[in-house]
This record gives structure tokens, sequence and C-alpha cells, in this order.
């Protein structure tokens, strides 16, 4: 299997999840800024607009500020998908895929909403931690999933990962 398919149809799934999770948000009843859904004892439903970029940092209300993040985001997507065209392994594509579909996702709600919307309310034990959205779950497993292949990834002699084919030959 072709590690660049998978980091692909990762992206893929993660972008329409995580769309379809915001139009169901946006779309229903209760959704107000001022409300908040309990879904778990530690997890509400609760519609936020950030207009920063994670965990509401570097908010930008002007047109330029706007467009400085797009553009961010758009040279950060570049430079994955190059990462993902040489990737290697599954895993790293898979958590490149990851990272790539979240940041799509929150790229179009900055484009088309002018704010990303966040609506997952995590309070374990009380403590409100920060509201997110898909995307950035996804992107933080990216990350986790990335980690990982670079700690226990298998490399050739030459440091190298080798190639699917490559492990399937030994």
């Amino acid at each position: 299997m072709n590690p660049r398919w998978v980091g692909g149809v990762v992206a893929l799934s993660v972008f329409v999840a995580d769309q379809a999770a915001k139009i169901a948000v946006l779309t229903s009843s209760g959704a107000s800024v001022r409300n908040s859904t309990p879904v778990f004892p530690f997890l509400d439903l609760a519609l936020r607009w950030n207009r920063g970029i994670s965990f509401s940092l570097f908010v930008q209300n002007s047109t330029a500020g706007h467009m400085a993040l797009l553009g961010l985001t758009a040279a950060a997507v570049a430079l994955l998908v190059w990462w993902l065209s040489n990737c290697r392994t599954i895993l790293a594509a898979a958590g490149l895929g990851a990272i790539i579909g979240g940041a799509l996702g929150n790229a179009f709600d900055r484009l088309f909403h002018g704010a990303v919307v966040d609506f997952l309310d995590l309070h374990p034990f009380g403590q409100h931690l920060f509201v997110f959205n898909l995307a950035d779950a996804a992107i933080n497993i990216g990350v986790a999933l990335l980690m990982i292949d670079l700690m226990f990834g298998r490399r050739g002699a030459d440091g190298r990962t080798p190639s699917v084919s490559q492990r399937a030959e030994k």
C-alpha cells in the first residue's frame, strides 16, 4: 500500500468529518455562543468562534491579519504535502494526512466564516481547558503519530526508513 495514498485518504476523511460536524453544530437549534450542552461529565458542546490560531492565540480581527493567517496556513499545508509526497511509512503518512486534513478544515472555516468553528468544551474535574473541534483533535493525533513513527519506526543502515515494498522483501 502506497503511504501517499493513505495520507491523502486520511486528509480527505478528516476534512469531510470536520466540516460535517461543524455543519451539524451550526445548524442545530441550540447552537449559540452562550449555550452549552452537556455530552459527558467532562465534555460539553459549546459553540465558539476562534479568530486566532491554536488556543485563540494571536486573535486577528483585521482583514490583513485574517489574510496573514490564511497565508501561513497555505504555506504550512504546502510544506506538509511536500513531506507527504516523500513519505515512506504508512504511520507517518497517516499522521501527515491528519494534520493536512485538520489544517484544511480550519482554513476552510477561516475563509468562509471569518473564524474557526470550535465546539468541543473539554472540562475534566471541572477545569475548563479549551474549546476545540475535530480538525484540532486530528492535528494533535497527527503530531502524535509522527512522533511515534520517529521514535519507533524501523530505519535502514543509511538512517532512512525503508519503503513498504522493501519491508515486504525482508
